[in-house]
């Protein structure tokens, strides 16, 4: 039999994708290009790998029993056919995307920035927010690193637990809460502010005080943190952050940190990347970058809790 690696890697993005034209997509293929190879793989394997559900495509058992195999291959082949060679930083061109929550990017982004450019002055970062849903824009491609306080499902994503958090309460330095100490009954009685990129005026910290006989008063949701600690800067709200992304907020308005009242679990971080890209060298030393600059933040010093 002669064998077609194209065939391989389109099964790959087919059983991915889960879509002729989401593959078609990610290897830069029209889509009845794409539909004409998912014919020959059909003939090749003697099943249909994706049949029509409505709007959607499934993956038949025999697609799903081979999709981990499938993608495995694919990445031997390209360890094998790509050449071992060390990327040259300083004629590297190329622009990276980061979805980091926006007290990362605040509290490590210029740290981060400065290093890429003092080692690769031809790279460029991309900044995002998160998106208001979920996205499978690792998955795509479309970004190249991402954080998040959930550890990725998908088997194809590669991830690093890079540290731990804990939440506190922010406050102004001349809040009336600041003379005493803060107790779950005072904390349930003030006003808040959650953060929330949908907006939501609820948050797991509102579980934990319904579960003591408590209910506390949101009055408004802000999409970043940087908009909440500023509207907590002019007001009387009280807002929860996690204390070290947060702390360069912290000591440029002169606000004051205080522990939670009641208790809840740390936040982890996560750095997480497609597994295409765990031997792309270039890849490979931005991730260096990215996670000295994460765990430095996550080791920086002492609590500065009030």
């Amino acid at each position: 039999m002669q064998l077609d690696l194209n065939l391989l890697t389109a099964l790959d993005a087919l059983l991915e994708e889960g879509s002729v034209t989401g593959a078609a997509d990610r290897l830069h293929l029209s889509a009845p290009a794409m539909s004409r190879t998912l014919g020959r793989i059909r003939r090749a394997t003697g099943d249909q790998i994706l049949v029509r559900t409505g709007r959607t495509m499934t993956p038949t058992p025999h697609a799903t029993a081979i999709r981990e195999e499938v993608h495995a291959l694919v990445q031997q082949v390209r360890t094998v056919l790509s050449p071992e060679r060390e990327v040259d930083l300083g004629t590297l061109d190329r622009v990276f995307t980061l979805r980091w929550h926006d007290s990362i990017t605040t509290a490590v982004g210029a740290e981060l920035l400065t290093a890429v450019r003092a080692q690769a002055p031809g790279v460029r970062l991309r900044f995002l927010v998160e998106p208001l849903a979920d996205t499978d824009d690792l998955r795509r491609g479309h970004v190249d690193l991402e954080t998040s306080s959930d550890e990725p499902e998908l088997p194809e994503i590669s991830r690093e637990l890079v540290g731990r958090d804990r939440l506190v309460v922010l406050l102004r330095a001349d809040h009336p809460l600041t003379a005493r100490p803060l107790t779950p009954e005072a904390y349930a009685a003030a006003e808040h502010i959650t953060v929330s990129r949908r907006g939501r005026l609820r948050d797991p910290v509102d579980d934990v005080l319904e579960g003591t006989g408590l209910r506390r008063a949101v009055v408004a949701a802000a999409p970043t943190t940087l908009a909440a600690v500023r509207l907590v800067h002019r007001t009387d709200l009280l807002t929860v952050v996690a204390e070290r992304t947060s702390r360069a907020l912290v000591a440029d308005l002169g606000l004051v940190a205080l522990p939670l009242p009641v208790a809840m679990p740390d936040v982890p971080l996560y750095l997480a990347w497609h597994q295409r890209y765990d031997g792309d060298h270039a890849h490979v030393w931005l991730r260096g970058l990215a996670l000295a600059a994460l765990r430095a933040l996550q080791a920086d010093g002492a609590s500065s809790t009030g």
